[in-house]
C-alpha cells in the first residue's frame, strides 16, 4: 500500500529482502512481488548489484549460500546462521543488562509490526513465558491491519495477546487526541502506549515490560536527543529502566539488531506482518535522523551500531546520577494513581494520560485525514481512492 515516495521506497527494500531470502526459504505472505505499475527507483540499480554479490555469496559460518549480507559484521549469512546471529544478539543484550529472568512474566508490547512480533518470538523460542499486549490506536486502516496480523501471529502459536481499544475503553483515539490537543500525533499516540503498557503490566501482575525498540530506532533518537543535549531525555534513554515507583520494568532486547535484521528473521521464519509505515508518522523527525544514520552508515559500516551502544556503555552510567535524581520526584497521579512528577504549582498532581483522557474523552472521531500534513493527506487520500 503505497504511502509516498518514503513508503514506496521501504517497499522495494523489503520485496528485494524477501525475494532474496525466499530463494532458500519458504516465504510468507508478505514475501510478495514488486508491486504492479511501480518502477524502481534509482537506488534499486545499486541494490540489484547488491543482489547479486549475496547470490555469490557464502556465508561466513558454513560456506553454503548467503541469503543476507550484513556489513557491520563484515559478513554474509544463510538462514540457518542468520536465524542463530539474531538469538545470540538478544541473549547478549539480556545478559549484558540483566534484562530478563526465565522466571518472569513477560508482556510483550505487540503492534503489528516487524520488531515486535519478531522479538515475541524470539524470546518464546528462548524459553521465556511472554504474552502479548496489542493497543488499537484507531488510525484507520493502518490499525485494522495492524491487529489482523498481531491475532494471527498469536492464534498461530497458541500465544496469549491481550488487547486495549482506546476508543472503545477510553472514548478517543490517536487521530481525535491530535485533533483536539493541536499537537503531533506521535506525541498522544506515545504518550498513550506509555501509561497503557504501564497499567496493563500492573493489572495483570506481570514483572516487565519488552518493546520492539531495535538498534535504529535507538540510535535515531539517541542522534535526536544529542543534537539538542537534552539531558533529561538522554539519562532516560537506556535498553533497561528498572521497575521503581509504580512503573514496570521495563526492556529492549532488540538493542543490537538493525530492522534489515528483524525484517529478515520474519521472513525466514514466516512471519507476516504489517509492512507499511504508520501514515501519520510521514513527516516525523525520527524517519528524517534514520535517514541521515542511515547515509552514513553506507558510507561507513558499523558507525550506527558503535554511536549507540558505545552510549549505553560509556555515557549512560554518567547520566545514571540525573535520571535518579528525576524520579526521586515523582508522586502519585491523584486521578489513577500511576506515578507522575509533583507540579511545582503545588496543586494536585494529574498524570498527563489522565490529562489527555479528560481533554478528549467522549469527542466525536476525527479522521485520520483530518490530522495529516498537506503532503501526508495527498498520500492517504491516493492510497484510499485505489483501494489499497
Amino acid at each position: 500500500k503505497s504511502r509516498g515516495l518514503g513508503d514506496l521506497y521501504k517497499r522495494q527494500a523489503h520485496w528485494y529482502l524477501a525475494t532474496a531470502v525466499s530463494r532458500l526459504t519458504t516465504p510468507s505472505r508478505s514475501a510478495r512481488s514488486s508491486p504492479e505499475g511501480e518502477q524502481p527507483l534509482a537506488a534499486d540499480t545499486e541494490r540489484s548489484t547488491e543482489e547479486e554479490h549475496v547470490n555469490q555469496s557464502k556465508c561466513r559460518v558454513c560456506r553454503e549460500p548467503a541469503i543476507i549480507d550484513l556489513p557491520r559484521h563484515n559478513a554474509n549469512f544463510c538462514a540457518e546462521h542468520l536465524l542463530q546471529l539474531c538469538r545470540r544478539q538478544v541473549e547478549k543484550a539480556i545478559a549484558d543488562h540483566d534484562m530478563l529472568s526465565i522466571d518472569d512474566r513477560i508482556l510483550v508490547a505487540v503492534s503489528g509490526g516487524k520488531d515486535s512480533l519478531a522479538v515475541w518470538d524470539i524470546l518464546v523460542e528462548l524459553g521465556y513465558r511472554a504474552d502479548g499486549l496489542y493497543l488499537g490506536l484507531g488510525i484507520g486502516d493502518y490499525s485494522d491491519v495492524s491487529g489482523e496480523y498481531t491475532r494471527a501471529f498469536a492464534d498461530e502459536r497458541g500465544l496469549t495477546l491481550h488487547t486495549v481499544d482506546l476508543r472503545d475503553e477510553y472514548g478517543y483515539d490517536v487521530p481525535t487526541a491530535a485533533k483536539v490537543t493541536k499537537r503531533v500525533p506521535c506525541s498522544a499516540c506515545g504518550l498513550s502506549k506509555r501509561h497503557l503498557f504501564d497499567k496493563a503490566a500492573s493489572d495483570g501482575g506481570y514483572d516487565v515490560v519488552v518493546t520492539g525498540h531495535n538498534l535504529d530506532d535507538e540510535a535515531a533518537v539517541l542522534f535526536g536527543n544529542a543534537l539538542r543535549w537534552d539531558i533529561d531525555y538522554l539519562a532516560r534513554q537506556h535498553p533497561v529502566l528498572p521497575a521503581r515507583d509504580g512503573f514496570p520494568k521495563k526492556v529492549k532486547p532488540l538493542m543490537r539488531l538493525t530492522e534489515r535484521e528483524m525484517a529478515a528473521w520474519c521472513i525466514v521464519r514466516g512471519i507476516d506482518y504489517q509492512v507499511d509505515e504508520c501514515p501519520m508518522a510521514l513527516g516525523n523527525k525520527h524517519l528524517a535522523y534514520k535517514e541521515a544514520l542511515n547515509s552514513i552508515e553506507r558510507t561507513s559500516p558499523g558507525s550506527k551500531s558503535a554511536f549507540y551502544l558505545e552510549f549505553v556503555d560509556k555515557m549512560s552510567p554518567i547520566l545514571a546520577e540525573h535520571r535518579d535524581h528525576e524520579r526521586s520526584r515523582l508522586v502519585a497521579c491523584t486521578s489513577c494513581g500511576a506515578p507522575t512528577t509533583e507540579p511545582d504549582s503545588g496543586d494536585a498532581p494529574v498524570c498527563a494520560f489522565c490529562r489527555l483522557h479528560d481533554r478528549v474523552g467522549g469527542h466525536e472521531p476525527v479522521p485520520v485525514e483530518m490530522v495529516l500534513n498537506k503532503r501526508a493527506r495527498k498520500a492517504y487520500l491516493a492510497a484510499q481512492e485505489s483501494g489499497e
